[in-house]
């Protein structure tokens, strides 16, 4: 802006997901760049906390993003407390490790509700406000859309899913002046990457990356790069940067992740395979199994 002050000063930004973990650290990001954000999530004490932290006017609510009456009720308090969206980010997920096999069926499909079904939601009872502003939607995948993990397969199909449908979205909405991006995270500090780590082969996977894949970035230094997305309307945002010359190469990566998984697989007894299935993380744990 001429006067100094960034794009986002003054807009109303919506987080899912923000009780901790990348939603937290970009409600921060946002806050600071002077938006007025509302803060969504399951957690209604953490969202209290993380709101406290911010520049007034912000809001909170305590919402199941795989609730549609429960989104479009938050979404009339947005309009009426803080005004029309301008930026809508689907943050929220929840993750789960283990053989599909061993895997709780409810929360397979609870995995793909959250982080699939509850991200369509979410667009769904904003977009009357994206349109009154011509905002900008981000949907947050990952980079288990490049290449199946085993063991994360509700993750990685609903991320996988995720990046499909927003794409499909972006056609849709840039008509109406909407703008739609697609985030692509890889390691982040978060409390689900360290219940991934616990796995054994899904370590043994990422300790097969080249040395920069390993590395594990701050959910600040993840939100930074988020908010300079948002801020450009960028169709592809990537945390880190570098992820972008992976594109190209994405049909390779099914093949080499096979190929570790399958030695590492062989590798481990039957006690070390099956002993850590379930959800990923704190903020998973918060969410299973759903509340009602």
């Amino acid at each position: 802006m001429a006067d100094g002050r960034s794009p986002l000063h003054g807009r109303v930004a919506v987080v899912t997901g923000a009780a901790r973990g990348v939603g937290e650290a970009l409600a921060r990001r946002l806050a600071a760049e002077g938006a007025h954000v509302a803060l969504l999530g399951r957690e209604e004490a953490s969202l209290r906390r993380v709101a406290a932290g911010l520049a007034p006017p912000n809001l909170c609510v305590e919402v199941d993003v795989t609730d549609r009456a429960a989104l479009a009720h938050a979404a009339d308090r947005v309009t009426r407390e803080l005004g029309p969206a301008s930026v809508v980010v689907a943050n929220a997920g929840i993750a789960a490790g283990g053989p599909f096999a061993d895997t709780d069926p409810d929360l397979w499909q609870r995995v793909v509700d959250v982080n699939l079904t509850g991200s369509a939601n979410t667009v769904r009872a904003f977009l009357p406000q994206l349109g009154r502003t011509r905002g900008y939607f981000l949907q947050i995948a990952s980079t288990a859309a490049f290449g199946s993990a085993p063991m994360m397969s509700a993750y990685c199909a609903s991320k996988a899913g995720a990046e499909s449908y927003a794409q499909a979205l972006r056609g849709e909405l840039e008509p109406d002046g909407i703008g739609v991006g697609v985030a692509y995270l890889h390691w982040t500090g978060t409390d689900m990457v360290a219940g991934i780590d616990e796995h054994p082969v899904l370590c043994a996977l990422r300790r097969h990356q080249p040395g920069p894949a390993r590395r594990v970035h701050s959910p600040a230094r993840v939100a930074g790069w988020l908010a300079a997305g948002i801020t450009r309307r960028a169709p592809y945002v990537y945390a880190p940067p570098w992820l972008r010359w992976c594109q190209p190469l994405r049909p390779l990566f099914p093949a080499l992740v096979a190929r570790v998984a399958r030695r590492e697989l062989r590798a481990l007894a039957a006690t070390d395979l099956h002993g850590s299935t379930g959800v990923l993380g704190a903020g998973g744990r918060a969410d299973w199994p759903p509340r009602r």
